[in-house]
């Protein structure tokens, strides 16, 4: 079969339920070919039998394009939405002193560290049109924990995101509870750790730790506030930027309320879950005039 490193394609035995990217082609000891997979809009790594794959036809993969804009800018839209219902709320609440004044808005600061250069790419492209300062950093799951101390104190930021791709692996039924049987948790709980040891408090340092099938109560337990998977299922790849968005721009007043966070995501309750956490948003004023 002719299938190379970055085509396309889907798995047969799966009915071709998800797109994916090949990554890399190996022989494995049994001689068998088989190829490393991305999800495309998923936040999954799998391999595969070479035999099992399957190109995918140009009318499938301009339908999962469409969908998976549609679907990305619906969140955008309902955002953006939210955000203006809850700035008219803000002026509605402001006294007769203040008015004559202009606020200005102070988001919290964003550091994302992605195993996936392309996935890191889209979500700072997110940021961006959700007017939210951010700093990314392609970094391999496995090296994140090495690389975010010095990372903190160079940038500090109030929301930190460390995701990338995860996968339950392994043959027959798996113990859901044994970090070994997952690809890439172990390596964020080791990050968030870490992190941890630089910033121990949950409301300064607001973490998201994950991707797709991720070991969510590890993640939770090491020190994070928000994490997938709770029911182990896939995520997208924009699920950490709608949480984090969701918290820089919560006053710092409030508890970002959970379940209001998990809404916010692309995949819900079942991909993501988290704690109650202060949120980052501050109002300044005066606002300089611009002349």
């Amino acid at each position: 079969m002719d299938i190379q490193v970055g085509d396309l394609v889907i798995r047969k035995s799966h009915g071709g339920d998800i797109v994916f990217k090949v990554t890399d082609i190996f022989v494995d000891d049994t001689q068998q070919t088989h190829c490393v997979l991305k999800g495309l809009h998923l936040r999954l790594m799998a391999d595969s039998p070479i035999d099992d794959l399957e190109p995918i036809e140009a009318e499938h993969l301009r339908n999962e394009i469409v969908r998976m804009e549609n679907m990305h800018n619906n969140t955008l839209r309902q955002v953006l939405v939210r955000r203006s219902r809850e700035r008219e709320q803000i002026e509605l609440r402001r006294s007769e002193a203040t008015k004559k004044f202009t606020f200005f808005d102070l988001p919290g600061r964003v550091l994302h560290l992605d195993g996936d250069e392309e996935y890191l790419k889209m979500c700072l492209k997110t940021y961006n049109q959700l007017n939210l300062q951010a700093v990314g950093r392609w970094v391999e799951e496995s090296k994140q924990a090495d690389v975010i101390s010095n990372l903190l104190e160079e940038i500090r930021p109030d929301i930190l995101v460390f995701t990338g791709h995860d996968a339950l692996i392994g043959n027959g039924k798996k113990d859901i509870n044994d970090i070994n049987n997952y690809r890439n948790s172990k390596h964020f709980v080791a990050a968030v750790k870490k992190a941890r040891l630089v910033e121990p408090s949950r409301d300064e340092l607001v973490i998201f730790a994950g991707a797709c099938q991720s070991h969510f109560e590890a993640i939770l337990s090491a020190g994070a506030n928000f994490a997938s998977s709770p029911n182990r299922i896939f995520i997208h790849a924009y699920d950490p930027v709608f949480i984090a968005e969701k918290v820089a721009f919560t006053p710092i007043n409030r508890i970002v309320d959970v379940s209001d966070a998990i809404t916010a995501s692309v995949t819900g309750v079942d991909g993501v879950g988290g704690l109650e956490t202060r949120g980052k948003f501050r109002l300044g004023m005066p606002k300089t005039p611009i002349k």
